[in-house]
Order: structure tokens, then sequence, then C-alpha cells
């Protein structure tokens, strides 16, 4: 394994660091991420090189006790291990991941053609009402605080300026959610946030108990 590494160039070493650092930091590494810039998916430099020294990459994990996944069909490759010391999030992102896959199963059970899919945060509000999840409004610095969490993680990727947040909103739903949470838990956590909700005076207090990515 050693050897691999040190037969590249310095420039290519420094490379396969940066993105073993990255692929650390935020778990997912998507193949293709939208440009705000240029308006359209662009393909990622970091998938490629990641791609490409994969085999190295899992050797280098596993001796962690981590485990590096790729998924071609969705598009991204992954860590997972009991190892792995995640960001503790926050009640507020955790409710969102609920209902950002609720949103990402509907519309690609509507024979979607892209792995990615398009929502609002007015829409995401809305079904996080529905379900009566949040006793009281959260205030717009959690909001962002929630959704820069989120887009650190490569789950979603705010198309409009987050200074201006408002109900229109849009966001893409990157398949990174399908990794993050399965479609069979969700409506069980669902029932046990609502239930939680009306048993709790404030949201403070729960953090703690809040899952890891």
């Amino acid at each position: 394994m050693i050897e691999y590494f040190e037969t590249m160039p310095q420039e290519e070493q420094q490379q396969l660091t940066e993105i073993i650092q990255l692929l650390f930091r935020q778990t997912f590494i998507l193949e293709r991420k939208y440009d705000r810039r240029m308006s359209r998916f662009q393909n990622n430099r970091e998938f490629r090189v990641c791609n490409k020294h994969l085999e190295f990459i899992r050797e280098y994990f596993a001796i962690s006790g981590i485990s590096v996944y790729e998924n071609s069909q969705m598009g991204v490759i992954y860590i997972q291990g009991e190892n792995l010391l995640g960001d503790k999030l926050p009640k507020l992102a955790t409710l969102y991941i609920l209902i950002l896959k609720i949103i990402y199963e509907e519309q690609m059970a509507a024979a979607s053609t892209s792995v990615n899919v398009y929502t609002t945060l007015g829409e995401i509000n809305e079904r996080l009402g529905s379900y009566r999840l949040l006793k009281n409004k959260p205030s717009v610095t959690e909001i962002r605080k929630a959704i820069a969490l989120l887009k650190r993680y490569q789950i979603i990727d705010p198309l409009d300026v987050l200074e201006e947040l408002d109900g229109q909103t849009r966001m893409i739903i990157y398949p990174c959610i399908n990794v993050v949470l399965l479609g069979d838990d969700v409506r069980a956590l669902i029932g046990a946030f609502a239930e939680d909700e009306g048993d709790t005076e404030g949201e403070g207090e729960e953090e703690d108990d809040e899952p890891e990515i």
C-alpha cells in the first residue's frame, strides 16, 4: 500500500491526501454537483481522483475499521463504520433529513430520469407542519445553520442565496440522502419525533439524542 503511494508523482500524492481528508470530513463525494455560477451540473474532480485510487483508499480506511463504498447508479462514493465520529446533528437538521428523504422518494417514484431532486424551503417546512414535528417555528439563524450543515455533507445544495432565505428558496436534494437514511426507517422516526414533540416544552434539551453523520 505504501509503495503504491510512494511511486506517484508528488502532485498526485498531494491530490490523494486531500481526497482522503475530504472523504473523512464530509462522508460523501458526489460524481456530479450543481455549479450555481454555470447554472448546470458539472463533473466533480474530487470524485474522479477518488475513483481512480479507490482500491488504495479502501485499504487505507480499512485499517481504521471504516468501509468505503461506491454506488455508480447514484454517483456517490461514501464511507461507513462504527469508528466514525460524525457531527452531532441538531434537531432541526435531523427533521429536515426526514422530510428530504420523503420528498426524494416521492419524486423518484414518479419515474424521475435524474438521481437529483428539487424542492423548496417552503415545501420542506409545509411537510414539517403537516407531520406536526415542530412545536415552535425555528428562527432564520437556525434554518441557515441546518441548511449549511446539510450542504456540507452533500445532502442538499441551495440554488439561491441563503442571505435571502424565504419559502421560495430552491434546493437540490442529492442522492446521498439515500445513504444517510433508509426508507423503512423514515416514518417510524417521524412518529417518534411527533410523539416526543407532544411531550416536550422546548427543543434545546433534545439535541444530545440526535443522530450523527
